[in-house]
């Protein structure tokens, strides 16, 4: 209970101007030198020791990932990976259904959002990247030896970094209003929907996680926000703080916006043309409207959601999952399953990878 005394507007006002020093320090020495983003996109793990050329800052921000494997804890850590093997197609789901969305009811984050032409016009690939992420962080295994998911969260901390980069040097019209661009208040946000709206999505279908399930993965993402530059003393581990940080992230931000609409709706025309289970495809707005519930639909301006049972819905997507993956539900066939249509549908699959910059 300590930790809600943190959960105030004074406190959040202050995180609303607070981002991340050691990923931007970085971002400014790779805009300096953009033949540096070549060479960390074709890594395959972060190097042991930092090549000689490398800037201070670059190097500064990759030793702190080498040295976060000591802080591995395979007791705390991997309860979460056991989760997600099971229930992983349905975390998937409610990231797309949910936690997505959701975002986009938040009006000021979503300001940052919409300024990115590619969740507006290629979105079918952002959304396979964060697919391809969290498949990455939750791997059997996955932070147990310097491997591939360090290097993956470093790279979408470094896009959170350039985010702020090129918003504050190049988009005129941020208002200072809306906070700093990719602030703390939004990146802990951000994680509470991969998350905390993940397990209460899961709840609304009937397929409510124990209380030491919802803990683990509560667990996991203060770990995931270690390692993504979030200031972790304010992130919730038990089901009570969950609540609390989400209900005055909602009071202080939940309310209806251009940039959330046109974000939501190009959401829903990716859905319509490209899910192939006709049930979740003509009923894609319903479903969405179920989940976010009435304050955020309306915010999205999305018509009511769908009127059956949340557990009838879960039957839904529980056999849609089973017809992708024959029954075998586990980690390995999901991440098959998801590199297969992204192979069929963008002739290669798709990973994380900074953004490359024209040399001037």
């Amino acid at each position: 209970m300590e930790k809600l005394q943190f959960y105030t507007n004074s406190v959040f006002d202050l995180l609303r101007q607070r981002q991340d020093p050691l990923a931007d320090q970085a971002v400014t020495a790779l805009v300096q030198d953009p033949s540096l983003i070549t060479e960390i996109n074709n890594w395959k793990v972060i190097p042991e020791v930092m090549p000689f050329n490398y800037p201070i800052e670059l190097k500064s921000f990759f030793e702190f990932y080498l040295e976060k494997q000591r802080d591995y804890s395979e007791t705390h850590l991997r309860p979460a990976q056991d989760f997600f093997e099971e229930k992983g197609d349905l975390y998937l789901a409610m990231l797309g259904f949910y936690s997505l969305p959701y975002c986009y009811a938040f009006a000021d984050g979503a300001q940052v959002l919409v300024r990115s032409n590619r969740i507006l016009e290629q979105i079918g690939e952002r959304l396979g990247e964060t697919a391809s992420f969290v498949l990455e962080i939750f791997r059997p295994g996955a932070f147990s030896t310097q491997d591939k998911a360090y290097l993956v969260c470093a790279k979408v901390r470094l896009i959170h970094a350039f985010s702020r980069y090129f918003i504050l040097h190049y988009a005129k019209d941020w208002n200072l209003a809306f906070g700093q661009p990719v602030n703390q208040e939004d990146m802990l946000g951000t994680n509470l929907a991969f998350s905390h709206i993940v397990l209460r999505g899961l709840a609304k279908m009937g397929a409510t996680p124990s209380e030491k399930q919802y803990e683990s993965v509560l667990i996991y993402w203060k770990w995931i926000g270690e390692l993504m530059g979030i200031e972790t003393q304010f992130w919730p581990t038990t089901t009570k703080e969950a609540f609390e940080l989400d209900k005055l992230i909602r009071k202080r931000h939940l309310k209806s916006s251009e940039a959330g609409q046109r974000l939501v709706n190009g959401l829903l025309h990716f859905y319509q043309k490209t899910i192939p289970d006709p049930v979740l495809n003509s009923q894609a707005e319903g479903i969405l409207s179920f989940f976010l519930g009435q304050e955020a639909s309306q915010a999205l301006n999305l018509k009511p959601g769908i009127k059956v049972p949340g557990e009838i819905l879960g039957l839904v997507f529980d056999y849609s999952g089973r017809k992708n993956f024959g029954g075998r539900k586990n980690y390995k066939a999901l991440k098959k399953s998801l590199q297969s249509q992204q192979r069929d549908q963008f002739g290669k699959v798709l990973e994380i990878r900074l953004p490359e910059l024209k040399r001037t």
